[in-house]
């Protein structure tokens, strides 16, 4: 109900009051600071004098003044390396999947893709005495000590199909 109230309201005379508005006069504008008031100064001669006055004396002394100044020798410091960005990482083509142009091809040294790594997977599941660790390792440029993580914890889905039963599920009675 409070909100057919306020809407009543709020749609009440809504075009005379815009009207009312658009016709008021440019609003007065909000009184300016006494420090940005620079037309008061132009009627004080004696002020802008004083501000386009050179003083001789005080161009003298800054004639006199010489400055030279020379940047301390740069230091490189020896191990900053680790900031700077390789230029170029080592990179192997990767042993392609089924999938063609959607298949990635260049893998960095160290590093496998998700074919790959299903693949290896599934190598070392059917073929264990074949597809060892260190073999593994040296086909794609691993480290030993990943390759056995690898094969201990990621283990590739096995399809299991159960025998269906011949009979029914529902025994009539």
């Amino acid at each position: 109900m409070g909100g057919r109230l306020a809407r009543v309201f709020r749609t009440f005379n809504v075009e005379s009051r815009a009207r009312r508005e658009i016709s008021k006069e440019k609003p007065t504008p909000a009184p300016r600071h006494p420090s940005s008031r620079l037309g008061e100064l132009a009627g004080h001669s004696e002020i802008q004098e004083e501000i386009f006055r050179k003083d001789d004396r005080l161009l003298t002394l800054l004639k006199g003044v010489y400055v030279e100044s020379r940047d301390p020798p740069v230091r490189v410091k020896d191990g900053g390396g680790e900031h700077l960005p390789c230029k170029q990482e080592e990179k192997r083509l990767t042993k392609l999947g089924h999938l063609g142009d959607l298949d990635v091809k260049k893998v960095p040294k160290g590093k496998i893709s998700t074919v790959e790594a299903l693949t290896l997977l599934n190598n070392h599941k059917l073929h264990p005495q074949i597809w060892t660790a260190e073999k593994i390792a040296v086909e794609y440029s691993l480290e030993l000590k990943e390759v056995n993580s690898l094969l201990e914890f990621f283990i590739p889905f096995a399809v299991q199909e159960f025998p269906k039963e011949t009979k029914k599920a529902i025994k009539p009675t």
